[in-house]
């Protein structure tokens, strides 16, 4: 089998190191020992965006904020699911990322960065949530889960003070998906107690149909 190598390494500002690692045409981005994405594994990624399209309908100018650019898995099928009219703000935090995606990952990325549609925001997605102007869907993907596993200060996007301010940022009829390896019991019902109607879906980690389970909660304003 063929080992890993690594790439690059940085430090995810106010969190741990990250890690870029490569094994023959395999990509990994690892927080630690942890790995937070893998390019073999794009399913449950992919499905944030195609059934966040669905639930939106025939919403042909859609607004939409995505939460972390990884491995732009759900930017691409974001683009393919939303029509020419919409408008796909991208916020990531490290640097690093971004450049990995202009490097050692443009394969992977293709030319999503470069289409019309999409905005790239360098910054905190929290901010990009508070910065006022309305969404008509909120794509959270920037931990393994809803908790701050990457960088604590990213568990503020998931208690109730952030959730709040993600409901505030939402048009009505719009919605918020937070994507997570494993179920949160907790987190579900922080979620609900937010007013809005909250569905919380099992995915697989492998298209078509293969892999691990994980889960997406969509909650969505009235």
């Amino acid at each position: 089998m063929l080992p890993w190598v690594k790439l690059d390494e940085t430090v995810m500002p106010g969190g741990g190191p990250l890690k870029l690692m490569q094994r023959g045409s395999e990509f990994s981005i690892m927080s630690g020992t942890t790995e937070l994405m893998n390019s073999r594994l794009s399913g449950s990624e992919e499905q944030l965006a195609t059934i966040s399209a669905q639930r939106l309908g025939g919403r042909s100018e859609s607004r939409v904020l995505i939460g972390g650019l990884g491995m732009g898995f759900t930017l691409r099928a974001a683009l393919a699911s939303f029509g020419e009219g919409a408008e796909i703000v991208v916020a990531e935090l490290v640097p690093e990322v971004i450049a990995w995606a202009w490097g050692p990952l443009a394969g992977i990325h293709g030319t999503s960065l470069d289409d019309k549609r999409v905005t790239l925001y360098e910054g905190d997605v929290g901010a990009a949530i508070e910065a006022g102007s309305p969404f008509d869907a909120i794509l959270l993907d920037v931990d393994n889960g809803p908790d701050g596993l990457s960088r604590p200060a990213n568990d503020r996007l998931y208690s109730a003070k952030g959730l709040a301010a993600a409901k505030a940022a939402l048009t009505a009829g719009g919605h918020l998906a937070v994507w997570s390896s494993a179920p949160d019991a907790q987190f579900t019902r922080r979620l609900t107690q937010t007013g809005m109607a909250v569905e919380e879906l099992s995915v697989r980690a492998r298209s078509p149909g293969r892999g691990a389970r994980h889960v997406i909660w969509f909650a969505s304003k009235s």
